[in-house]
C-alpha cells in the first residue's frame, strides 16, 4: 500500500475540475488545461501540460531546464490573466509567460537569462509590472513593460526605493503595486505605488514591533482596492490589518469577540547595531519584557541564519513567547549572507566572503554583552540548516561567548559536502559556498571556517544537535562525523587539562527517523 499526502489542491477557473498534487507546483491555465512541475530529487526542472479531453487526458512537455542550479515553478498572476514559468537560480532569472486568453497557450520569453539579473513579473491591464535588481547597487526597483514587448529593452522604471530601503515582496492589487520593505532602522513598512500615477507613491508605517508580514492575495486583483495582511512577531500572534489603497487608510482587525490583538503582552522591541570587524553595522533585534537596564542577569536566546539571502524567520512562535514569560530575552542577529539589508547584504557573504558572517555574529554577541544585555554564561545560540555554519564556526573560534548551542538539521561539513558533486544540491549551491574543486581560493576560504574541519581540543559550549535520517539536503553522515570529532576533542581537552568541581560538558545528538528536513 502506498500512503499519499495531499500537498496542494487547485480548482479549475469554473470549478469543473480539481487537481490534487504531491510535491508539485501547479496552476490551471483554462478549464481544461493544467500546467505543473514535477519534483525530481530536490529540484523542479521541467513543466508539463495536462489537457483534459472528452476521450481522456494528454500530457505534453512545455519546458525542460538543463542547468542544475536553476529551479522551475509555475505561478498564476494576481489577475489570473497570465501564467508565469519562473526559472530561477540564486543569481539569475528567466521568466516565460502564457496568456490564458490566447489559443495554443504557447509560452513567450520575457527576458533571456543573463548573469546577476534577478527579476519577477506581475500583470496589470496590458502591462507587465516587473521587480528587478536593476536599481542602484543592483537592488530591486519596480519597472513596467508592454505585454506585447516584454524584453529588457522595453523596461521603464516606475519606482526605485530610497538608498538603504530593501524590497522584500511585491503584490499588485487593483491599480496599485504594494511593496513590503525593510527600512534602514530594520522596521518593516509598506510602500504603495499607484500604477496610474507612480510619482504619487506613499509609505504606510506599521507598529514598531512588527517583525513579519503575510499578505493575502485577492482572488481577482482588478476588482479589489483593499489589501488584507497579517503582521506578527516571534512573541505576538498574527494581527489582521486591512489597507484601503485609494486613500491609504489602514485598519486594525479584531478577533471574533471584537477585541483587538494589537496589545498582547508587555513586550518591547529594541533595535541595535553592532560594528563588525570591517566596520559594517550589523542589525540586531532584541525582544524583552524588562527594560534593557534590567537585562544583565537575564538568560538570552540568540537566533542566527545568514545564508541564501533569506531573512531570519521572525514569525510568531509560542515557544518563544513562553521563554519571554519566564524572563528570557530574545536576540535576532541579522548577519550578512541573509537578506535583511537587501541583495548586497547577501552578496557580501557569498563564496569568499562567507567569513564575514562569522565576524558579524561575533560582533553582535559582543555588542549585546557590552550593552548590558545578558552575559556569555547565560547565553544560548540556536539555528538550523545553513545557519549552523556561522554558529559552528564561532564555537571553534570563540566558545567562551556562549554557554549552550541548539542546532537543528545543521550543515556542518561545508568542505566535505562541496567537494562531493554526487551529493544532492552540491552543484546547485556553488554560487553560495564556492567551488573548492575548481577554485583553490574557494577551498582555502571554506577550509578556514568549516565547523567540522576546525574542531580543536578545548572547552566547548553544551550542545544539542537534532538531525534527520532521511534528510537529503543536510546528509546525516556529516552531522554524525561532526559529533564524533567534537566528542573526541572535548575528551582530549579534559584529559590534558583536568578540572575540579562539577563542570558539565554536555553533547547530545537526537535523531528523528520519521521526517526529512526541509529548508
Amino acid at each position: 500500500n502506498v500512503e499519499w499526502t495531499i500537498q496542494r489542491v487547485r480548482l479549475s477557473p469554473q470549478e469543473k475540475h480539481l487537481a490534487a498534487t504531491l510535491k508539485t507546483c501547479d496552476e490551471w491555465a483554462t478549464e481544461e488545461v493544467l500546467l505543473y512541475t514535477t519534483l525530481e530529487g530536490l529540484r523542479c526542472n521541467s513543466v508539463l501540460r495536462l489537457d483534459l479531453t472528452p476521450t481522456g487526458a494528454r500530457i505534453t512537455p512545455v519546458l525542460q531546464e538543463t542547468q542544475p542550479e536553476v529551479f522551475v515553478e509555475v505561478v498564476l498572476s494576481s489577475d489570473r490573466r497570465l501564467l508565469t514559468i519562473n526559472c530561477n537560480s540564486k543569481s539569475s532569472s528567466e521568466v516565460w509567460l502564457i496568456d490564458v486568453n490566447t489559443p495554443g497557450l504557447e509560452p513567450i520569453l520575457v527576458q533571456p537569462r543573463q548573469p546577476q539579473l534577478l527579476y519577477h513579473v506581475e500583470h496589470w491591464r496590458c502591462w507587465l509590472i516587473i521587480l528587478a535588481n536593476t536599481g542602484p547597487g543592483q537592488e530591486y526597483q519596480v519597472l513596467r513593460a508592454p505585454l506585447s514587448r516584454p524584453s529588457m529593452v522595453s523596461w521603464e522604471p516606475l519606482y526605485a526605493p530610497d538608498p538603504g530601503i530593501a524590497v522584500k515582496d511585491m503584490e499588485v492589487v487593483g491599480d496599485h503595486c504594494v511593496l513590503v520593505v525593510r527600512e534602514p532602522t530594520g522596521e518593516l513598512a509598506l510602500t504603495v505605488v499607484p500604477l496610474t500615477h507612480p510619482q504619487e507613491a506613499y509609505a504606510i508605517q506599521l507598529p514598531s514591533w512588527v517583525c513579519a508580514i503575510e499578505m493575502k492575495r485577492p482572488d481577482v486583483a482588478d476588482q479589489h482596492s483593499d489589501l488584507e495582511f497579517l503582521v506578527s512577531s516571534p512573541v505576538r500572534p498574527p494581527v489582521p490589518y486591512c489597507l484601503h489603497l485609494k486613500d491609504g487608510l489602514i485598519l486594525l482587525g479584531t478577533e471574533e469577540d471584537g477585541t483587538s490583538r494589537e496589545n498582547q503582552g508587555n513586550y518591547t522591541t529594541t533595535r541595535l547595531e553592532a560594528h563588525s570587524q570591517d566596520g559594517t553595522l550589523v542589525p540586531v533585534t532584541v525582544l524583552h519584557a524588562e527594560s534593557v537596564e534590567c537585562l544583565k542577569e537575564a538568560p538570552l536566546l540568540v537566533h542566527v541564519y545568514g545564508a541564501y539571502g533569506r531573512d531570519l524567520n521572525m514569525e510568531f512562535c509560542p515557544e518563544r513567547r513562553l521563554l519571554m514569560e519566564l524572563g528570557w530575552a530574545l536576540a535576532y542577529c541579522h548577519i550578512r549572507g541573509g537578506g535583511e539589508r537587501g541583495l548586497s547584504w547577501h552578496r557580501q557573504a557569498c563564496e569568499e566572503g562567507k567569513q564575514r558572517g562569522l565576524e558579524d555574529l561575533r560582533a553582535c554577541l559582543q555588542h549585546l554583552f557590552s550593552s548590558g544585555i545578558s552575559s556569555p554564561l547565560l547565553t544560548a545560540l540556536t539555528s538550523c540548516s545553513a545557519g549552523a555554519v556561522p554558529v559552528g564556526a564561532l564555537c571553534n573560534t570563540n566558545p567562551h561567548l556562549m554557554r549552550a548551542v541548539i542546532l537543528q538539521a545543521p550543515f556542518l561539513d561545508v568542505l566535505g559536502t562541496m567537494q562531493d558533486p554526487r551529493l544532492p544540491l552540491t552543484v546547485e549551491e556553488r554560487e553560495e559556498w564556492g567551488d573548492p574543486l575548481a577554485d583553490q581560493q574557494h577551498r582555502l576560504t571554506i577550509a578556514s571556517y568549516c565547523p567540522l574541519h576546525n574542531i580543536t581540543p578545548q572547552r566547548y559550549p553544551s550542545m544539542l544537535l537534532t538531525a534527520y535520517s532521511g534528510d537529503a539536503r543536510v546528509p546525516l553522515a556529516g552531522v554524525i562525523q561532526y559529533t564524533e570529532r567534537l566528542k573526541k576533542a572535548i575528551h582530549t581537552h579534559f584529559t590534558i587539562h583536568p578540572v575540579s568541581g562539577k563542570y558539565c560538558q554536555t553533547l547530545s545528538l537526537s535523531l528523528s527517523l520519521s521526517h526529512a528536513h526541509t529548508e
